[in-house]
């Protein structure tokens, strides 16, 4: 991985800045805070009311491990199965993702380490509601997956990498899903949200986490 930098955002957790997009991971007023407005409260729960068994998640932007994190967290305080795949085209090396302390007990460091180190390519058992598969995997070129229930988009924005908000990607997004499906990023972009509502997505403009506006959740209606 190219240069990179750790910071400490607002709420005392940490980010990976890269100069080379001058882009960070997650917000600057607060990492943790900002996952689990977005991806848990909004993405998750929302989900998990609809009365799903067996969740099935995919995520685009593996990055810190830090959605998965949350979301294994999640599975296990609530005993609610998940399936979960991730993709990286880049895996945050172990010198840079070992610094990040996401979780200070003694079980939350240590499924964070069963996370960050455990096998690519490969289902991995990470608590007995957590099942995670971490590819390296190039978003234009996606393998033919199970459909999924939810689908948490957390690449960079748009001004460090149009493409990834552009048709064919978002195209790419929702034939992944079922129908019914929820897609769900911290982004609120107008291009963006015009590109999903013409690939059949209903939008809900939701408040965004501290220091963003607003959100968005869309439904795979066709």
């Amino acid at each position: 991985m190219k240069e990179i930098e750790i910071r400490t955002t607002n709420d005392g957790s940490k980010t990976l800045y890269l100069p080379s997009l001058d882009e960070t991971y997650h917000s600057s007023h607060g990492a943790v805070q900002e996952a689990k407005h977005v991806f848990i409260e909004h993405g998750l729960k929302h989900v998990a009311q609809l009365g799903i068994d067996q969740i099935r998640i995919f995520e685009m932007g593996f990055g810190t491990g830090l959605n998965a994190l949350l979301t294994a967290q999640w599975a296990e305080e609530n005993q609610h199965s998940i399936d979960y795949v991730g993709i990286e085209l880049h895996p945050v090396p172990e010198e840079i993702w070992a610094q990040m302390d996401y979780l200070t007990t003694v079980d939350g460091v240590m499924m964070y380490e069963r996370i960050m180190s455990c096998d690519w390519e490969s289902e991995q058992v990470i608590n007995p509601f957590f099942n995670l598969t971490k590819r390296k995997e190039d978003v234009h070129r996606l393998e033919r997956e199970s459909p999924f229930d939810l689908i948490y988009f957390d690449a960079f924005g748009p001004r460090a990498q149009r493409e990834m908000w552009d048709l064919p990607i978002l195209s790419n997004m929702q034939k992944l899903l079922k129908e019914n499906g929820v897609f769900v990023t911290y982004c609120a972009q107008g291009q963006m949200k015009r590109n999903l509502k013409s690939l059949g997505f209903e939008l809900t403009a939701l408040p965004g986490p501290p220091g963003k506006r607003e959100m968005t959740r869309a439904r795979k209606i066709i």
